[in-house]
Order: C-alpha cells, then structure tokens, then sequence
C-alpha cells in the first residue's frame, strides 16, 4: 500500500510540475448553473440552481445511505456490528452518551436534533475534501482569468502563455454546502426555531417571559422596567446566536477552501495535503462545536438538564463544579 501511495506522489508531482491548471473562481456566492431562474419566490425572489444546492442533494444522499447501513447493522449485530455500519453506530452510541451527560432527562428530546445536524454538517464538510469538488467545472471568460486555448469547443482547453481564446476562469460543478451562506443560515435558524419551540413545549408559555417580563412592573416600577430590559437583551441574545451559528460554520469551512486552493497553486501535493488533513480535523471540530452548542441552548431552554433543579451547577463529590453543567458548557463552546 505504501509504494502505491508514494507512487500517486510522484505521478502527481509530474502532474503538477508539466500541466498547468486554470486559476479557479473563488467567490463567496455560490455560483450559478443555470442561465434562467427555477422558480421565483415571494420574499426570496428568483431561486437558481447553484453547485452547492447539487452537493446538498449528494450531502442528503449519502446521509440517507448512512442511515441504511446503521438500520441494517443494528437488525444483523447489534452494537457488535462491523464495517461502515459499525463505525457509525459507534459514533452514534458516543454521541449519545455526551448527550446524556450533559442534558440529562432531556436526552430523548436533545438527541435526534443533536445527531442530524452533527452528521449534516459533518459529511458536508468532509465532502468538500474529495477529488473534484472545486476543480472540476466550465470555463467562463474573465478579464482577470488564466489565458487558455480551447481544442476542443465546450470540451477540451488547454493554458497557453501565447495569447490563446481568451481570459476563462474555472466555474466547479460542485461546491461545499458548508462555504454557502445560505446553508449555514438555514442551519442556524431550524437549531434556534427548535429550540424556542422545545422550550415553550417544556415550560409552556411562561418561558415567554424570559424575553417579556412584565410581572413586576406595577409592583414595583423601578425593578420591573429593569426585569423587561433584560428580557429585550435575552430576545437580542437569542438572534445573536443565529448570527454567530452562521457565520462561525461559513467562515471557517470558507477560509478552509481557499486555503487548500491556495496551495494548491503554489505547493500542489504536500503542502495541499497537509492543507487536506487539516481541514479534516476543522471540519470535524466545526460540527462537533455546533452540534454542542444545539445541546446547550435546547437544554437551557426547556430548564435545568439534570434531575435536580437548580440554579447552581451540580457538583461532583469532592465539590467543585460539574465540567458537564450547560451554562459552562455553553462558554467553552463558545470561546472555540
């Protein structure tokens, strides 16, 4: 296995060393497959089929084939199951325990939400790694693209240095959901949606009055304005962290991409793939954090996630803080 790998090495360093490639484009928006709209809609307006929404069909795909092969191993083997379906069941059995750990009885409301959007974002982030996505693609005319000379029209092209067709730059068929704004939105808007709607579920329509407090307000004037301002700062709060989902998931896969295009271009076969594990273990990281973040603010709202209900963290026998409360949790998450 190792010739075979040092092999690929070399074959692709004289690759690299003797064809050159097209500058790919490199742009926060995903780009556009098709010329005209799919449909339109009310508020959103005109919807296109881009590169990251075909990868987001992939992405669904192989989740799909991941839930089968944890189905079919647990009705063969059980927890003993082996293979791919193994793996993941293990995963998944390791995903569990935290979630206990840190919700409590909550687990079985926590979990679900906790798992989907880990494994989501997680194969959407690995799938940008594979061969192809970001650099296979159409070539589009750019003033600021590598002078190419086209063989064969729509299917072969060369870089030339001797004027050549014209300026292109490489538009990728497919392109991580992960480095789409829009994708990571909708992320954070279902995991904070879910959560204000386990929250209300658990503590019915008092858990309203974290954000509209207005008990004391005749009672006492000066300590009820104060309680309804905190309440405003809670509701800011809680859009704060759309924000911070977004763009934490956006720019750190973003940066990730350009990065290993980056070096690509100038390092093509070491330094792109010490890049590539790299953003393996980024990847990883990203989901994990926002998974655990998902857990914390679900757990936080529908109350405390352990059995005793207390305003203090619990402790462990020899009295210091449980690292396990979701308040602290929730800080750490937070600071990576």
């Amino acid at each position: 296995m190792r010739w075979i790998g040092l092999g690929l090495l070399i074959l692709s360093s004289l690759v690299a060393a003797f064809v050159p490639i097209v500058r790919p484009d490199i742009q926060a928006a995903p780009e556009r497959l098709t010329v005209q709209p799919l449909f339109s809609l009310p508020v959103l307006g005109e919807v296109y089929l881009t590169n990251t929404l075909v990868m987001l069909v992939v992405v669904d795909l192989v989740m799909l084939g991941a839930a089968w092969l944890v189905n079919r191993g647990l009705r063969r083997e059980g927890l003993a199951a082996k293979g791919v379906g193994g793996i993941l069941i293990f995963a998944l059995n390791a995903m569990y325990g935290f979630t206990e750990n840190v919700a409590g009885k909550w687990t079985k409301k926590v979990f679900p939400w906790f798992a989907t959007l880990t494994m989501l974002i997680l194969f959407a982030n690995w799938i940008e790694l594979i061969p192809g996505v970001d650099s296979i693609g159409i070539l589009r005319q750019s003033a600021e693209g590598t002078p190419v000379q086209v063989l064969i029209p729509g299917v072969l092209a060369t870089v030339t240095t001797a004027g050549g067709s014209g300026s292109f730059e490489l538009f990728p068929f497919l392109r991580g959901p992960s480095t789409d704004i829009n994708f990571t939105l909708g992320l954070a808007l279902v995991a904070m949606t879910v959560t204000q709607i386990v929250g209300l579920r658990v503590r019915g329509f008092g858990y309203l009055k974290k954000f509209f407090n207005v008990s004391q307000i005749f009672k006492k004037p000066f300590l009820g304005v104060m309680d309804f301002l905190v309440g405003l700062l809670e509701l800011v709060g809680e859009i704060s962290k759309v924000i911070s989902f977004t763009f934490r998931l956006f720019g750190s896969i973003f940066a990730g991409m350009v990065l290993v295009v980056l070096t690509g271009a100038l390092v093509p076969v070491l330094g792109q793939s010490l890049m590539l594990i790299f953003e393996f273990a980024m990847g990883m990281i990203q989901a994990l954090v926002f998974g655990m973040l998902t857990i914390i603010f679900m757990t936080q709202a529908m109350g405390e996630g352990h059995d005793e209900k207390t305003d203090e963290a619990p402790e462990t026998p020899d009295g210091t803080k449980n690292a396990l409360d979701p308040a602290t949790m929730a800080s750490q998450a937070e600071r990576s």
